[in-house]
């Protein structure tokens, strides 16, 4: 399940970033999203939706949300 899919406030673990993008892996890497690290869906906005990861909120569109694989 990718975070499109998850209800907002609820905590995930990442599972996996699922991207032949290079550039998006090293984006999501340099906002601490990775493999085994938490991650919480705050709310939806249109387009794409607010994360918590670590002690960060990140706007992150669909496109990215798409290639967090979580538990």
């Amino acid at each position: 399940m990718n975070l499109t899919h998850v209800q907002e406030g609820a905590e995930h673990i990442v599972k996996a970033i699922v991207t032949d993008d290079e550039e998006m892996d090293a984006f999501l890497f340099s906002l601490g999203c990775y493999a085994g690290e938490p991650i919480t869906v705050v709310r939806r906005v249109k387009g794409g939706c607010v994360v918590s990861i670590k002690d960060g909120r990140y706007n992150i569109d669909n496109h990215l949300a798409e290639a967090i694989e979580v538990e």
